[in-house]
C-alpha cells in the first residue's frame, strides 16, 4: 500500500464534476425541498453547519418557553455544549449505557423529575445508530420539555420505521465534510407546522449574509473535491494530525477543540444547489455502508474480547461508521496505536466524555460519567467510506482479529 494512502474514517460522499455543473445550471428543485420531502416535513432551513442549527433552534425555544436548562448525552460533540453557552442557556449531563450510546433510562428519569427547568432533551443519534426515543419521549411527556433529535450523523436511518429527524419537535443535520452529503461546512433544520414561526424569526436575528466568509467556503468546497480521496487525504487529514500530537495538542489532533465563536452566517445558493446535486446518492451510499458493516459483523462477530455497536431490531442505521468495544482497556489502547497509521480508516468517536474536557468544566460542571468514559477508552471505530475496496475490508477485519 502506498505510503501516503489513507481512507477516510467516515462515510463522507466523494464530489464529482457532474455535481458542479448541476449546481452551476440547475434546473428545478433545491436543498431545503429535498430535505422537505426526504423526512415528509412541512419546513426545511439549510444553515451554515450543523451547530449554527442548533444554536438557532435554541434562539427559537427561548421564545417558546422560559426554561433556561438543556439536558444532553455524557457522550457527545463539544460543539453541544458551547452553542447552548453561546444561547444563553444551561447544561444538564446524563450519563450514557456502558455499552450503547442510550441514555441511562434510571439517571433520565431522575434528572426529569427533580428539575422543573428542562427546556429540551437532546436525543443524539450517534454513529447513525437511533437513540431509544421511546424512553425519551416518555421522560418528556406530561412536563413541557421539548426533544431536539441530533441528527448530525444519522441522516437517512430510521427508528421503528420512522427517520430520524420525525420523531422530535426539531432535528438538525450536519453538511459537514466526511458527513455523508456534504457542501464543506453546512446544516439543515427541520421542523412542524406550529414551530415555524420560531425558526423562521431566530434565523432572522443570528444568521447574516457575509460574502468574504462564503467565498472562502466555496474555495474550501473545492479543495474537497480535490483532496477528498485516498490518494490525497493522508495530506489534509492525517498530516496535520500528526502535527498536533507531536505538540501534544490532542485536542486539535482529532479536532475536539472549539469555542463558542462558531459562525452562523447564511450559505450560498452555490453551495445548497452542491448539496442538492448529490442529494439523489443518499440512499445507494447508506446500502453500501451497511454492506460494508455486514461484512464487519461477520468477520468479527466471534472475535474474542470485543463488541460491536449495532443498530437494535426495527431500527435501521446509515452507519458512518462502525464502533467496536474492547473489553480490556490496554488492549484497544495497542489496537488503536497499531491501526490509526495503516491508511484503512481507523479512528475514534470523541476523546472524552463531555465531562472530561478540561476546557468545557465551566460549562458542563464536574459531574462524573462512568460510562461515557469506559466507552471513550474502550473504543475505536472502523471506517464504511465508499473508497473501502473489499481487500481493504478483509485486511481491516484480519488486523482486528488479530489484536
Amino acid at each position: 500500500m502506498n505510503l501516503f494512502h489513507e481512507i477516510p474514517p467516515t462515510a463522507g460522499l466523494p464530489l464529482y464534476t457532474k455535481d458542479f455543473f448541476s449546481a452551476i445550471f440547475r434546473k428545478g428543485g433545491s436543498l431545503e425541498e429535498d430535505f422537505k420531502n426526504y423526512f415528509g416535513a412541512p419546513f426545511a432551513a439549510v444553515t451554515y453547519s450543523g451547530t449554527a442549527a442548533f444554536y438557532i433552534i435554541l434562539e427559537a425555544l427561548k421564545s417558546l418557553s422560559s426554561k433556561k436548562t438543556i439536558l444532553i448525552p455524557s457522550y457527545v460533540c463539544p460543539l453541544i455544549p458551547l452553542a447552548i453557552k453561546r444561547a444563553g442557556l444551561k447544561v444538564l449531563v446524563c450519563d450514557i449505557n456502558k455499552d450503547s450510546f442510550d441514555f441511562q433510562n434510571n439517571q433520565l428519569e431522575t434528572l426529569c423529575t427533580d428539575n422543573s427547568d428542562i427546556l429540551a432533551i437532546v436525543a443524539v443519534h450517534l454513529a447513525g445508530l437511533p437513540v431509544n426515543f421511546q424512553a425519551i419521549e416518555r421522560m418528556a411527556k406530561g412536563k413541557k420539555i421539548f426533544i431536539i433529535e441530533d441528527c448530525a450523523q444519522s441522516l437517512g436511518a430510521t427508528y421503528q420505521g420512522e427517520k430520524t429527524g420525525k420523531l422530535g419537535d426539531f432535528a438538525f443535520y450536519s453538511l459537514c465534510r466526511g458527513k455523508g452529503i456534504t457542501i464543506y461546512e453546512g446544516g439543515a433544520i427541520t421542523t412542524n407546522l406550529k414551530f415555524i414561526p420560531a425558526i423562521n424569526n431566530a434565523i432572522e436575528c443570528v444568521a447574516k449574509n457575509k460574502f468574504l466568509s462564503e467565498t472562502l467556503k466555496i474555495l474550501e468546497l473545492l479543495g474537497y473535491f480535490a483532496f477528498y480521496r485516498p490518494q490525497l487525504f493522508w495530506f489534509i487529514f492525517r498530516l496535520p494530525q500528526v502535527f498536533w500530537q507531536a505538540q501534544g495538542k490532542i485536542e486539535k489532533a482529532f479536532i475536539e477543540y472549539f469555542d463558542c465563536n462558531f459562525p452562523v452566517h447564511k450559505v450560498s445558493g452555490l453551495r445548497k444547489n452542491i448539496g442538492h446535486a448529490m442529494f439523489p446518492r443518499l440512499e445507494e451510499e447508506i446500502i453500501k455502508q451497511r454492506q460494508v458493516v455486514s461484512a464487519y459483523i461477520a468477520g468479527l462477530k466471534d472475535a474474542p474480547g470485543i463488541k460491536l455497536i449495532t443498530e437494535q431490531q426495527g431500527n435501521r442505521s446509515n452507519y458512518p461508521y462502525l464502533t467496536l468495544l474492547f473489553d480490556d482497556e490496554d488492549r484497544r489502547r495497542r489496537a488503536f496505536n497499531t491501526l490509526i497509521g495503516s491508511g484503512l480508516g481507523i479512528s475514534q468517536i470523541y476523546l472524552s466524555a463531555i465531562t472530561d474536557y478540561g476546557y468545557l468544566k465551566d460549562i458542563v460542571g464536574n459531574e462524573t460519567c462512568p460510562n461515557a468514559r469506559s466507552i471513550a477508552k474502550s473504543h475505536i471505530t472502523l471506517t464504511t467510506s465508499t473508497f473501502l475496496s473489499k481487500k481493504e475490508i478483509f485486511c481491516v477485519i484480519e488486523k482486528v482479529r488479530k489484536i
